[in-house]
């Protein structure tokens, strides 16, 4: 088994993941919720008995090939998600920050923005732009954590400050532009 097929597996090839697919096409399909109240129960039976057998999921593609060519986005983020949790380690055992509330806050601010962004790169493949959404995204994400990081690290602002309010915007560049 690939890496590629435990990630499908994970997201939708698991009797949970199945269960929801089914649930929300039934919600939000009115044709195929009108075809089923027009079954009847041994037809209906049969078709319960297809979409747990996994014939809905097989139609699916893995995760990995529907990033297609944006793939590098992905793997982006998990060098990124294992930057944070690193990151994380290290600033929960400094002993500067058991000391400095203010540095601790910065940092855990740091963190979580780093991490949550991290995160988010993972989809960015779904996006119509995904080139612009993901590059604004790692370039606000390092600015703006980059420098909440080197504040929080050293106890001194930076001598680009002003970078971490350039990045912050680049964020909410980043999440509009996935409005487009």
């Amino acid at each position: 088994m690939t890496i590629a097929d435990s990630l499908h597996y994970i997201a939708v090839g698991n009797p949970l993941s199945k269960f929801t697919m089914n649930a929300a096409n039934s919600l939000l399909g009115r044709s195929s919720a009108m075809r089923v109240n027009a079954m009847s129960a041994s037809n209906l039976n049969t078709v319960n008995a297809s979409l747990m057998s996994g014939n809905l999921v097989k139609a699916m593609p893995p995760l990995w090939e529907l990033a297609g060519h944006n793939r590098n986005f992905v793997r982006l983020a998990g060098l990124s998600g294992a930057a944070a949790v690193i990151l994380g380690a290290i600033g929960s055992h400094n002993a500067k920050f058991k000391d400095n509330a203010e540095m601790r806050a910065v940092f855990d601010t740091a963190n979580r923005f780093h991490f949550f962004h991290s995160i988010a790169l993972m989809g960015i493949p779904l996006a119509r732009y995904p080139m612009v959404t993901g590059s604004l995204m790692l370039v606000g994400m390092s600015l703006f954590s980059g420098c909440l990081y080197y504040r929080a690290f050293t106890g001194n602002k930076p001598p680009f400050a002003r970078m971490a309010p350039m990045g912050g915007t680049l964020l909410i560049v980043a999440w509009l532009s996935l409005l487009l």
